[in-house]
């Protein structure tokens, strides 16, 4: 089937792949489909539901039947286009949704029981009995469902991940991309153009039009040949842009070295990129008409026949016919009568129309019965003059073209029905920032989408304040009215698909308006129209149509349904690319780990930080024996902890006050400048979130502190509050978690500790418990927090991160003068112990501020976030598990966390922290009990039956250390 031309190949390098086993030969630059169809192959796979043979359709990644599976093993990629997979040597591509083969597929037996599996079928069947559901029904359906499979073998984590920001992203790269891209660039923007194919140049790749004076193709290259040769250019080939988000970002996806054997370079980027302003120059996508048996192999659109004619050099069919309601008819016989292809007819669905050639040709026709099973061998013609029964192998169908809308669809936005092209064309400023043009706009000759393209980026960059310098001067091209007579469907005996993957008919359509499914999102669900893989893109519009013919609206009335990203598929292991090991979960380093590492220190995971456990020295023989020093250092000297882990806000705006009132459960508006509060966060069902501080730093200003595990977590939800309840506050915050290094100064000796290393002597009398303030560190301004989580006299130093390390080496050297030193987690969670302090151990998601003691924190004054869920009945009952503090009765008694607590009724509460308190000579903990706080006092049984440990613990209020707070407030 090969034929002279074909831009795309190089015929001086043949290649060779495996289909199903057989040995295929294509050229540099074929697809796989390209290849096959050169080859003669005709079916390349069956559909979902009935098992029916199914051909190219399509050229691009519209195509709904060539799925293909590539591959084996770890390497093995189901549902790959073969539209859009190029070939390269030792390819092995399978067939997929049949067995045991392609040609007999044992599953083809569906078709035979078509008329008890239309529209509704599931609903209808599975319902009853109901007993059958779990036994029978679903694991049936589960062994249906699919297409492709993965092979079961873990596959290598290859794909990339990447960020880019531009003034201007152009998406495509037709002649419409091309003109913006260019006269973006000569403005000076940044710009980032995007295309699917493997190189530039869209329908002018796919058509013989000339632009100026020379070919389209050649126009694109020289075009895309300036734009690569610009600094302030990008051009990203083989990359689909997937979808549009929240503040001119959009995902795209690159195929990296998919036209490759598997090698050092990553099969795939995901890209998330920032632009400014978007140009939308997607194309159009071509639509079929729906005629009975239109779903043979052979069957394909006109506009792809075209493409793989110019682009790969091959015919669908040695003898072809063309049927379509618009002049594209036309342009495709010539093009392929040019080429030496034998047209058979060419049908115009259109009365008195008609294009000069040498071909016989039918006014007023209707293609209404085909034959062949595997591939097409006739057509049965209906027409002006009678009916006709005539002779192909191939059949293009030209139905029209549908703008590429999908993406200005993905912010809510819907399209509006445009009547001169019998299509949808996007809304404006259905996406912000991104301007559709060219023919995804509506516009269709080549003249148009140029214009458009100039027009489009002329409106970005005036927005973004750019002048327009060297424009582009508009070459000729051609400017032929887009002339289409819309027809939508055959009516004539037999089945007319819409949806060619799943199986979908105009009669499903129609009788889902008979079964009152009149919403086009019924009608889609209960029909699963459009909800394939290629989710419609070549049928959706069709089905429209049929709906809105079936209910008598009109298909302006009737609507779209709602097209959602990706706009193409995209492989998980793509867009979590990564996102493995660390990758998952990076490791963070606070900025003196490397000052711990060099202590010795163990370091352990906390959040996604890595902390130190302890600070062993010589002669110590455990880890106890470190923490035991360490906590003496805070109890009788000074201790030196880093706390840069601990999640901080900046909170800024003259509604900073009012914001953090609502997200807090207790009031911050009335805090001075200067101060500090502890604050409890809750969720929207009444439970606690988390807890920290709010800093005033200024009348305007507040850092807020979290725990070190919920920075992120918090971080949203604020972002949550402010977009869905308090828009019009005028506040914004930034997570400043890394830009600072806080170091918890705590004992007895804090305040000598803080004069050796302050540049300026503070009066300590004139900073009072939960204040904050300037300070200045060997030149470097700081902040300083009087705080405590150790019950002992305590600050929290701030510096920016860059100096972290260096003021953590100072401050220990003088704290070990003095006979204290560093400590780590294990020391502040016994110090912490001591005092009854929470961390997420007791805030772990079920708890309550009534639970853990801090109802009185709960403004009556003002509502907040999780105000009325917090007051329900059953979250206020006494004999809920409330925290409570616990002690072992015996010296070698051991209290661990998890440990259940039982009194004479059985299993009354558990343990969540515990630990050796050297200060109280003995095992200390937090639980929760039921009728905690009534049943101080009481002797209780702890039992871990996994680590075999049992034990006597007395019940006694949380926080047994220095319980008046005078330590920490003196």
């Amino acid at each position: 089937m090969r034929v002279r031309g074909g831009h795309e190949i190089d015929r001086r390098t043949p290649i060779r792949f495996t289909f199903d086993g057989r040995v295929i030969e294509g050229f540099q630059g074929d697809t796989v489909a390209s290849a096959l169809m050169a080859a003669g192959v005709r079916l390349v796979g069956r559909s979902f539901k009935y098992h029916r043979p199914r051909g190219l359709v399509t050229a691009g990644s519209d195509e709904p039947n060539a799925l293909v599976t590539t591959g084996q093993g770890a390497e093995q990629r189901p549902n790959t286009r073969a539209t859009m997979q190029e070939i390269w040597p030792g390819l092995e591509v399978q067939s997929q949704n049949r067995w045991p083969s392609l040609s007999i597929d044992a599953m083809a037996v569906n078709d035979l029981v078509s008329p008890f599996l239309g529209a509704g079928f599931y609903y209808k069947t599975f319902m009853w009995p109901r007993s059958f559901w779990e036994k029978v029904y679903e694991p049936a359906i589960r062994r249906a469902a699919g297409l492709g499979a993965l092979s079961g073998d873990s596959a290598a984590d290859r794909s990339e991940r990447a960020f880019a920001h531009c003034d201007l992203l152009v998406i495509g790269a037709g002649p419409t991309g091309l003109m913006a891209a260019l006269t973006a660039a000569r403005a000076g923007a940044d710009v980032i153009l995007a295309d699917e194919n493997t190189r530039p140049g869209g329908r002018l790749l796919s058509e013989r039009i000339e632009v100026g004076d020379e070919p389209g193709a050649e126009w694109a290259a020289r075009a895309a040949a300036e734009l690569a040769a610009m600094p302030n250019v990008r051009i990203l080939s083989r990359t689909t842009v997937t979808g549009a988000y929240d503040g001119g970002t959009f995902g795209a996806l690159e195929r990296v070295a998919l036209h490759a054997a598997p090698g050092a370079a990553p099969p795939e980027c995901f890209w998330r990129i920032a632009a400014r302003r978007a140009v939308l120059a997607a194309g159009a996508l071509e639509r079929s008409i729906a005629f009975p048996s239109n779903d043979r192999p052979g069957i394909l659109m006109a506009g792809a026949a075209r493409s793989y004619l110019h682009r790969w050099g091959v015919t669908p069919g040695k003898r072809v016919a063309i049927f379509g309601n618009n002049s594209d008819i036309y342009r495709t016989a010539k093009d392929l009568s040019a080429a030496g292809v034998e047209i058979a007819f060419v049908a115009d669905t259109r009365p008195g129309e008609s294009g000069k050639g040498d071909w016989p040709v039918f006014q007023d026709a209707r293609v209404v019965a085909t034959r062949g099973r595997r591939g097409l061998s006739g057509i049965k013609l209906d027409h002006s003059g009678g009916t006709a029964q005539l002779r192909a192998d191939a059949l293009l169908v030209a139905g029209g073209w549908n703008p590429a809308v999908h993406l200005t669809c993905h912010m809510n936005g819907r399209p509006v029905w445009d009547e001169a092209i019998a299509a949808f064309v996007p809304a404006p400023g259905a996406v912000p920032g991104l301007i559709a043009a060219g023919a995804a706009a509506g516009r269709f000759s080549t003249a148009a989408c140029l214009a458009d393209g100039v027009r489009a980026a002329g409106e970005a960059l005036e927005e973004l304040g750019y002048s327009l310098r060297g424009r582009p001067d508009l070459p000729e091209a051609e400017d032929a009215p887009y002339d289409i007579t819309p027809l939508w469907t055959v009516k004539a005996p037999g089945r007319a698909w819409l949806d060619l993957q799943n199986d979908v008919t105009t009669k499903d359509v129609r009788q889902a308006a008979q079964e009152n499914m009149t919403s086009v999102e019924h009608m889609k669900r209960y029909t699963t129209q459009g909800m394939a893989t290629d989710q419609g893109k070549g049928s959706n519009v069709q089905a429209l149509a049929v709906l809105a013919d079936a209910t008598g609206r009109g298909i302006a009335a009737t609507g779209t349904t709602t097209f959602r990203p990706p706009y193409v598929p995209v492989p998980i292991g793509a867009m979590g690319a990564g996102a493995r090991g660390e990758g998952f979960a990076p490791r963070r380093l606070s900025p003196t780990h490397a000052a711990c590492v060099a202590r010795g220190a163990p370091m352990i995971e906390a959040g996604l930080w890595m902390r130190p456990s302890y600070f062993p020295r010589d002669g110590e023989r455990d880890w106890r024996e470190s923490c035991d020093r360490e906590v003496g250092h805070v109890r009788h000297a000074a201790g030196v902890a880093d706390v840069s882990t601990l999640g901080k806000i900046d909170v800024q705006g003259p509604d900073a006050g009012r914001f953090l009132d609502f997200v807090y459960a207790n009031g911050m508006s009335g805090l001075a400048p200067g101060r500090v509060r502890y604050g409890l966060m809750l969720r929207e069902d009444g439970h606690v979130m988390d807890d920290g501080t709010a800093a005033r730093l200024g009348d305007a200003h507040f850092l807020v502190s979290t725990t070190t595990a919920a920075a992120a977590q918090v971080m949203a939800h604020m972002e949550f509050v402010q977009q869905a309840y308090l828009p019009d506050l005028d506040v914004a915050f930034s997570s400043v978690t890394d830009a600072w290094a806080q170091f918890a100064v705590a004992g007895p000796r804090a305040r000598d500790l803080l004069d050796r290393v302050l540049d300026r002597p503070v009066s300590w009398d004139g900073w009072p418990f939960m204040s904050c303030g300037d300070v200045s560190v060997g030149g470097v301004p700081g902040r300083l927090f009087r705080i405590s989580f150790s019950g002992e006299l305590g600050y929290e130093i701030a510096v920016p991160a860059r100096y972290g390390g260096a003021l953590f080496e100072a401050l220990v050297a003088r704290a070990e003068d003095m006979g204290g030193g560093a400590y780590g987690m294990e020391a502040m969670n016994v110090l912490r112990l001591e005092k009854g302090f929470l961390t997420h151990a007791e805030m772990h998601g079920r708890v309550t501020a009534f639970d853990i003691g801090l109802q009185g924190m709960l403004s009556a004054k003002k509502d907040f976030i999780g105000k009325g869920a917090a007051a329900r009945p059953g979250l206020l009952d006494a004999t809920r598990e409330r925290l409570v503090g616990l002690r072992a009765v015996e010296p070698e008694d051991r209290i661990v966390a998890g440990a259940h607590l039982f009194g004479e009724t059985g299993s009354e509460g558990y343990v969540t922290s515990a630990g050796f308190s050297p200060t109280l000579g003995g095992f200390i903990g937090l639980g929760f009990l039921r009728n905690g706080p009534e049943r101080y006092g009481e002797r209780l049984i702890l039992k871990d039956r996994l680590r075999r440990i049992e034990a006597k613990v007395d019940v006694v209020a949380p926080g047994p250390f220095d319980p008046e707070g005078g330590r920490m407030r003196g």
